[in-house]
């Protein structure tokens, strides 16, 4: 919590602001010293201010701040760490959004694991002219996770995630695979 620090010098002590002929005056003197424990904190924060919107370096309580502004919806589940990890990489994912690259990398950063995504080539062109087109006419994607252990993924989370990354109108398939298991199928 940001407030009144105990001791904390001001940047800008207001009994130095005052005309000469005030600075002689002792009670004066000592009146403005109220405001400089008051104003210290707010100058030592515009100071900071670059450390306040740094996901590095923000405190704990502005994390979730910082990631509304990115457009992120914090998970109560995660770490700081975890958040400022996420906070921090919002901007590359906004710029891979709708890719298969983004979708994997939202999923990896959310939900953990081995990400694979594969969609049905709805969206494709062949190079010889009247020639079969490869894939499907329909897109969807399906979207394979590789985790140490499934039971411990929230699938509400994991599909919120996908459905916010992917494209609105694809539809998808989302697997979830414990570890142990991806091997066998």
């Amino acid at each position: 919590m940001r407030g009144i620090v105990p001791g904390l010098a001001s940047a800008a002590p207001v009994a130095q602001q005052l005309p000469a002929v005030y600075q002689e005056d002792d009670f004066l003197q000592r009146f403005a010293v109220a405001f400089d424990e008051a104003l210290a904190p707010i100058f030592a924060t515009l100071d900071g201010l670059d450390a306040y919107v740094d996901p590095a370096l923000a405190p704990p309580d502005f994390l979730l701040w910082l990631a509304e502004w990115v457009g992120i919806e914090v998970d109560e589940s995660w770490s700081d760490e975890r958040r400022r990890e996420i906070i921090a990489g919002a901007a590359a994912l906004h710029r891979r959004r709708g890719t298969l690259a983004g979708v994997a990398a939202a999923v990896r950063l959310s939900i953990g694991g081995q990400v694979e995504v594969t969609d049905t080539g709805g969206s494709v062109w062949s190079a010889a002219t009247g020639g079969d087109l490869p894939g499907t006419a329909r897109s969807h994607l399906t979207v394979r996770v590789v985790v140490p252990d499934a039971g411990a993924v929230d699938r509400r989370r994991a599909e919120a995630v996908v459905s916010g990354v992917k494209p609105a109108h694809v539809p998808h398939t989302l697997e979830i695979v414990e570890a142990s298991h991806a091997d066998l199928s």
